[in-house]
């Protein structure tokens, strides 16, 4: 499995990488990507949501109306969730939405991810590149001589303050070390661009495992 590098003209360098197989090669498992997607948005959720029940609520407890002969239901309070302004029954209570997700499970959904990126010919191979400055222009025409539209993910081997804050500008854009990827970030992107030098650290971390 070879893939052409392009430099940040979009023009070939005449040189081409070795995907690794046990990455790009594997048959995507779509569960294990879903399950890897629904852990990673479950964490996302602040879970803070709160509903007030039957005691929470200040209302008074004068009986509203006589026991019988109304023709209608008794009532004793107006903290009835039957009432306007009464509690509610079975509201949402503050809670932790996060679960836990095996360690060989991550890996196959990431390795789908990767896997699917170049499936679909969504996969980009840019040789190493650096920024003087932060310039959200000079990173978009990046992009644009690349021919990535839409969503965009570029994975570089180690931290560029000067390319993530110019990327930081695009709603479109993101920017993260391969190390850092989770499933979520790889599947949201339209085109996934990856350094030659990071390609070799994630061929590496898989042959360590």
């Amino acid at each position: 499995m070879k893939l052409d590098v392009v430099n940040i003209q979009g023009q070939s360098t005449g040189r081409s990488v070795e995907l690794p197989q046990e990455v790009f090669g594997i048959e995507p498992n779509a569960h294990s990507v879903y399950l890897a997607v629904k852990q990673y948005l479950a964490a996302q959720r602040q879970g803070t949501h709160k509903a007030k029940e039957r005691w929470e609520i200040a209302r008074t407890t004068k009986k509203l109306k006589r026991q019988k002969g109304t023709g209608t239901a008794r009532a004793g309070s107006m903290k009835s969730p039957v009432f306007r302004g009464g509690g509610r029954v079975f509201g949402p209570k503050p809670r932790n939405y996060s679960f836990k997700l095996n360690k060989k499970v991550k890996e196959l959904a990431r390795s789908s991810a990767y896997a699917d990126k170049y499936n679909t010919g969504s996969l980009i191979v840019v040789e190493d590149f650096q920024m003087d400055k932060p310039s959200t222009r000079e990173y978009a025409s990046i992009l644009s001589r690349l021919n990535v539209a839409g969503k965009s993910l570029l994975l570089t081997s180690e931290h560029n303050a000067n390319v993530y804050l110019s990327s930081r500008n695009l709603p479109k854009s993101q920017v993260f070390t391969v190390q850092n990827a989770n499933t979520y970030d790889i599947i949201n992107a339209d085109v996934l661009v990856i350094s030659e030098k990071s390609l070799g650290q994630l061929k590496a971390a898989y042959e360590n495992q």
